[in-house]
This record gives C-alpha cells, sequence and structure tokens, in this order.
C-alpha cells in the first residue's frame, strides 16, 4: 500500500469520527444574591433556553461588600434555580464558593445532537396560514387576471350628481 493511499484513508477516519462529535459549549450566566423577581425569571428564561439547545450552563452568584458575609442567600438563590429549571437539566456540580463568586453547573438532560433533531422536528411542522387563499369568483373583476387573460378591468367611476363615499360631490367630466 501507498503512503498517498493511506494518508487519505486516515483523513477520511478522522473525518468521519469528527463527524460524530459535538462542541460541549458552556454558557454562563451571573446574579447577584438581591436580585428583583422580574431579572431573576429573565435570567431563568435564558438559563431555560440554553439548556433547551443542549449546552451546560455556568451560574455565578457575585457577592459585593456585605453581601459576602452572607453566602447563604447565594446558596438559596442556586437552590431555587435549580429546582426550577429541574426538568430541563441536572446540577452537575454543586454551589461552592470561589472567592467572591458562588459557582454551580447544570447540564441539559438531553445531549445537544438530541436538542438540534428535536428542535428540527419542532420546526418542520407546516403552520397554517393565518388568512385562506379566496378563491376567484368568475364575475369578479379579479378572475379574468387569473385566468391569464390580459383584460384589464378599471374600478367604475361615480357619476356627476352621485355623492363620493366621503360625502363630497364629484365633479363630472366637463
Amino acid at each position: 500500500m501507498d503512503y498517498g493511499k493511506f494518508k487519505y484513508e486516515a483523513a477520511v477516519k478522522a473525518r468521519e469520527s469528527r463527524k460524530n462529535q459535538t462542541q460541549t459549549i458552556v454558557k454562563e450566566i451571573k446574579l447577584r444574591p438581591k436580585i428583583d423577581p422580574h431579572d431573576y425569571g429573565t435570567k431563568k428564561g435564558h438559563v431555560e433556553r440554553f439548556l433547551k439547545a443542549g449546552d451546560k450552563v455556568k451560574v455565578t452568584i457575585m457577592f459585593r461588600g456585605r453581601e459576602q458575609s452572607r453566602p447563604e442567600l447565594g446558596f438559596r438563590l442556586l437552590q431555587r434555580l435549580a429546582g426550577d429549571v429541574e426538568e430541563l437539566g441536572f446540577v452537575e456540580s454543586q454551589p461552592k464558593q470561589d472567592g467572591r463568586n458562588m459557582i454551580m453547573v447544570i447540564g441539559p438532560h438531553k445531549k445537544k445532537n438530541e436538542a438540534k433533531a428535536h428542535a428540527g422536528q419542532s420546526h418542520s411542522k407546516s403552520v397554517p396560514s393565518p388568512r385562506p387563499a379566496a378563491p376567484a369568483a368568475q364575475g369578479s373583476p379579479a378572475a379574468p387576471a387569473a385566468q391569464g387573460s390580459r383584460v384589464a378591468t378599471a374600478a367604475p367611476e361615480p357619476a356627476a350628481s352621485e355623492p363620493a363615499a366621503d360625502g363630497a360631490t364629484v365633479p363630472g367630466p366637463a
């Protein structure tokens, strides 16, 4: 066997093995212990979106000043977040204090390629149009154009003595 054929087969084998691999992406969300309920809901929505996409999420609680003396507030917040997204992911690493930050990693239940396959199935469904197409009637002005003839139809103009739609009289041809 010659060296060129060997290199080619090795490259094909490497390409095939890369095709089945997925890159593990870790997204990060940063919170503070005194977070507003609406802001918490927004951050929780981001975490849910990342987990649905099959990515891991690193949740960081940043403590500042006197907040550093109350790490249990951050721990409770992380436990609450883990409970809220329990159906989408699991806690991969428990909350731990790292200097001024407390860190927890949440992993998805579905792998990335399973999440992509599931997302592809939901997008492939055909959505019916909100307004149905109106069929062209025989007597309507649009019917000749729909049938392919080149007859141009114009809207009839009101007569000189007839009032216009807004109530003003339309001057007739002089």
